[in-house]
């Protein structure tokens, strides 16, 4: 047996794509053009790249975009002021600032500053408290993605024995909340490990779906899997570089041993990193249609 690869990049694909029509729609009937301002402090390698992708996507799709280019030395209440800023410019629907920050500002208020309303991470205690309530929210983008994932792949998870490594705000603990709610790709049982868990192979071999988010490269080994799991691997590990000086890339899970006994697993990269990006923009297009009233 061989699992089938569930690609982050077609099913990434194919929610762009609705989208698409989604802010034709606001712009045509409503005059409303989705808008999103990405703020990036700094010149990490990482963070330029990504933010640089996000601004990509969101002219493809046809958003209004600024991205804002900081220098490291900047001081928190400049970079407050800014935000406090887009909050007020009713061309911006989404705001989003690069993590992680300068060590010499307070991550947390930069965060909670952002208006609950746009802050399409999902990050701010607002929209995370709703998201713990089932309540509409934007919910944080890497775990909405892996929710994504598993519904157009049609796989259930209802009933299902689910074991998450990894307890980051980012992904651990939204993803274990999400999957245990009354909801789509939903109503599971949950298994939360971390650094402090004892015995982890007990759970992993347990595990009908199996969630890889800790940052450690082919963490997760073939015995330590049943037969038939569906492995969702979340991790992004940068092992090396090729001779033309492309960084070379494994996920938590050692993905061609492991994919001998899955049914269903991601690939790294071409996985769930495509999907985080896409649903920043699903956040920002639904932030847009709340100021519209469609919501």
């Amino acid at each position: 047996m061989s699992a089938t690869i569930i690609s982050g990049v077609e099913i990434a694909k194919a929610i762009r794509e609705e989208l698409k029509g989604e802010v034709a729609e606001l712009k045509e009937k409503h005059g409303i053009v989705p808008g999103l301002v990405t703020i990036l402090v700094g010149s990490d390698p990482g963070s330029v790249s990504y933010v640089t992708a996000k601004g990509k996507t969101a002219h493809a799709l046809g958003l209004y975009s600024e991205q804002i280019d900081l220098p490291a030395e900047t001081d928190e209440e400049e970079l407050l002021g800014l935000i406090d800023k887009y909050n007020k410019d009713d061309k911006i629907h989404g705001i989003l600032v690069q993590l992680p920050l300068p060590k010499h500002i307070n991550e947390g208020r930069v965060l909670y500053a952002i208006d609950p309303n746009k802050d399409v991470d999902g990050f701010h205690p607002v929209n995370v408290g709703k998201m713990v309530l089932g309540e509409q929210c934007f919910l944080p983008c890497t775990p909405h993605g892996i929710l994504e994932m598993l519904t157009r792949s049609g796989i259930e998870t209802s009933g299902k024995e689910v074991v998450i490594l990894g307890r980051s705000n980012i992904v651990g603990k939204p993803m274990a909340n999400l999957m245990l709610q009354k909801r789509p790709a939903g109503n599971a049982t949950i298994t939360l490990c971390h650094t402090r868990t004892k015995d982890t192979d007990f759970h992993t071999k347990r595990a009908d779906i199996l969630i890889a988010a800790v940052g450690v490269p082919n963490l997760v080994k073939a015995d330590q899997v049943k037969d038939g799991v569906v492995i969702i691997d979340v991790g992004v590990n940068r092992i090396g570089m090729s001779k033309s000086g492309k960084a070379i890339l494994a996920g938590d899970v050692e993905f061609d041993s492991v994919k001998e006994k899955a049914s269903f697993i991601t690939p790294v990269p071409g996985g769930v990193g495509p999907m985080t990006i896409t649903m920043l923009m699903k956040n920002t297009v639904q932030s847009a249609k709340q100021v519209a009233g469609l919501l």
